[in-house]
């Protein structure tokens, strides 16, 4: 190995390594370009929120998305949180806008720490959930809006790592069969492929800290060095193929 490939994989270890709090990507902003869905996250949010009088957002990771939501939220407003380096996080983003914030993880218990139809509406950004427990939660005439990130995501980086993705069965078509054998009217869903693109080796690793699940579970800057050395010689266009989709559901009554 040269002198240079040691410094290289220095650089990305630190990168990799580093502390991540919240889903703030701008540290990689200008590096790390990625294509957007048709659809708005925060237009559908507030189309739903427009006349409930409380609301659950699960999985809030450090508060980011839902402070953009701030002016449409009700008073009434809870957060879940699943991480726990987000959680204090979370806490101090949220806090001045009386926002609190409650340890939830749905892979480790499904059942949600809340009374039955205690919300109007749950918002659902990219954060794992149990149909039955939504629709349990929501009042009648209540509203469920989740944007997720297929199980299909980046596979590229199966072809680069190995390994398979945890997630297959995040789907559009599965989320509904899920939604509606909980009980759901399903309102509208919709499924989308982009792309997003990585200006060098060192911003990929970044990001893959902040998205572990994205590759094989014992991803090390150490252990697959000889795979990123390859993709940083070979001047491969690192270009990955994203998928999202969203679903909008409503309890009946």
């Amino acid at each position: 190995m040269t002198a240079a490939e040691v410094s290289l994989l220095s650089n990305w270890r630190a990168a990799h390594e580093a502390p991540v709090t919240g889903w703030d990507f701008s540290e990689i902003s200008g590096r790390h370009i990625e294509q957007q869905p048709p659809w708005s996250y925060s237009e559908l949010a507030r189309e739903v929120l427009t006349k409930a009088g409380s609301a659950l957002d699960l999985g809030t990771g450090g508060g980011e998305v839902l402070l953009n939501l701030v002016d449409a939220l009700p008073a009434d407003t809870v957060a879940t949180e699943g991480w726990a380096a987000n959680i204090p996080v979370a806490t101090q983003n949220l806090s001045s806008q009386g926002i609190p914030v409650v340890q939830y993880d749905a892979e480790a218990d499904p059942s949600l720490p809340f009374a039955d139809q205690r919300f109007d509406v749950v918002l659902d950004r990219h954060e794992a959930y149990v149909a039955s427990e939504v629709f349990r939660v929501l009042r009648p005439g209540g509203c469920f809006l989740t944007q997720q990130v297929d199980g299909r995501d980046f596979e590229e980086t199966q072809a680069i790592f190995g390994g398979k993705s945890s997630y297959r069965h995040i789907t559009l078509e599965n989320l509904r069969s899920e939604a509606l054998a909980a009980g759901f009217d399903v309102m509208a869903a919709e499924e989308w492929r982009g792309e997003a693109r990585f200006t060098d080796v060192a911003t990929l690793v970044r990001y893959l800290a902040y998205v572990p699940w994205e590759v094989p579970d014992d991803f090390s800057v150490d252990r697959y060095a000889p795979e990123l050395l390859d993709l940083h010689n070979s001047a491969r266009d690192l270009t990955f193929t994203q998928r999202r989709l969203y679903l909008c559901a409503m309890r009946p009554g």
